[in-house]
């Protein structure tokens, strides 16, 4: 009898993995959405840094770091919606079954300090603080996608159909 690694088509593993992996209309706005945050970061980084505009009184900021600011808020308020719905049906779950821990809580780590952070560059940063923070806040926020993709793969490694 030939003994093969289990897939996420294989039906005695789909019932296992099915029960933490994110449902397809799940994935997409999670993926979708944490992708427009990264893009409206690093579109405002780039913006920020490095594209600055020629004005009457000197250098003044390019037109569109106000609009990817706006993404980007709109987009973590998403965000947060999303998060939020994963606590029951996923978060809760995989918890209890003991599965893959430690990436998820560092996840979870890593969106509340982003939160955070988010927050204190809107409400609390004063001219003199701002800095700090936002380099904070863009350092987090450029880990995430890496640390998001790690615990997919540590995931999936746990159950044989990693690839």
């Amino acid at each position: 009898m030939r003994h093969s690694k289990p897939s996420l088509h294989h039906p005695s593993s789909r019932s296992q993995i099915s029960r933490f992996r994110l449902e397809r209309w799940h994935r997409f706005w999670v993926y979708g959405i944490s992708g427009l945050l990264l893009v409206t970061g690093a579109a405002w980084l780039v913006a920020h840094y490095f594209m600055h505009v020629a004005g009457e009184f000197g250098e003044t900021i390019n037109p569109i770091e106000p609009w990817t600011m706006k993404l980007h808020g709109a987009a973590a308020m998403a965000a947060l919606f999303f998060i939020g719905s994963l606590l029951n049906s996923h978060i809760r779950r995989a918890n209890k079954a003991q599965r893959n821990r430690y990436s998820g809580w560092t996840m979870l780590a890593l969106l509340a300090l982003l939160t955070i952070s988010g927050y204190a560059l809107y409400y609390l940063a004063s001219e003199s603080t701002r800095p700090a923070w936002s380099i904070g806040h863009w350092t987090l926020g450029l880990a995430f996608p890496i640390m998001l993709i790690l615990h997919i793969y540590l995931g999936r490694l746990s159950y044989g159909v990693a690839t």
